[in-house]
């Protein structure tokens, strides 16, 4: 199901992908459950952050690296942002879908970068590696967009699924219909692989939330060593 391309390997030394893949899930509008979960979650993280700084929040090592991915192509790291949302400005996780919520809750609780797609739309296998700046895909906006020359990368057979810098595309975009699912973790160097797997099982603890009886076909991190 999965390739990784020598590219990525040889670019990005110490960096991790983390698969995992779900079938007989649902995707509700909305779910009791995974609400009072998420304010549990919410209530945690602001005590958790609540004697910290902008300055001694940007300085935890999950969040460092990605600030030092996204420095090299003049971005910041929007995971960070909401974060900050959350902690000081008292903002709550957005209401999405449940399942695209089960993703949002664990990202926001890891600091680590997810993408959720609906499987039944993907052409596998799926390859891991580096664009060389002359592929597009469309986003979740709907709008065209080329990729940046050296940024991680995912694609099936059809196309790009996702990058770090622009996110995931539309054609594979979770649905209210959707019952596979295949979520994705970014992680670049600075960030063990032993954290992505936990980072996977809290999503798979959100999940099973909203589908008790949902099984799981991957639980895996990919690294470059």
């Amino acid at each position: 199901m999965l390739e990784i391309s020598s590219s990525w390997k040889s670019l990005y030394p110490g960096s991790s992908i983390g698969v995992l893949v779900m079938h007989g899930v649902v995707n509700p509008q909305q779910h009791p459950q995974l609400d009072e979960k998420k304010k549990d979650l919410e209530d945690t993280l602001r005590a958790q952050f609540s004697s910290y700084d902008r300055t001694s929040l940007r300085a935890m090592p999950v969040l460092a690296s990605y600030r030092d991915y996204y420095k090299q192509f003049n971005k910041t790291y929007h995971v960070q942002h909401q974060l900050e949302s959350l902690v000081f400005k008292n903002r709550r996780i957005p209401r999405v879908a449940a399942l695209v919520e089960a993703m949002f809750m664990a990202e926001l609780k890891n600091l680590l970068l997810t993408a959720g797609h609906d499987l039944n739309a993907i052409e596998v296998p799926l390859r891991i590696d580096v664009a060389n700046g002359t592929e597009s895909y469309i986003r979740m906006n709907g709008e065209e967009q080329v990729l940046k020359a050296g940024d991680m990368m995912i694609a099936d057979a059809k196309g790009i699924v996702s990058s770090i810098i622009y996110g995931p595309d539309r054609r594979t975009r979770i649905r209210p219909e959707t019952n596979r699912v295949v979520f994705t973790t970014y992680a670049p160097s600075g960030i063990e692989e032993r954290d992505v797997s936990c980072h996977l099982e809290d999503i798979r603890e959100n999940v099973t939330v909203i589908a008790p009886g949902a099984s799981i076909e991957l639980l895996g991190t990919f690294g470059t060593d």
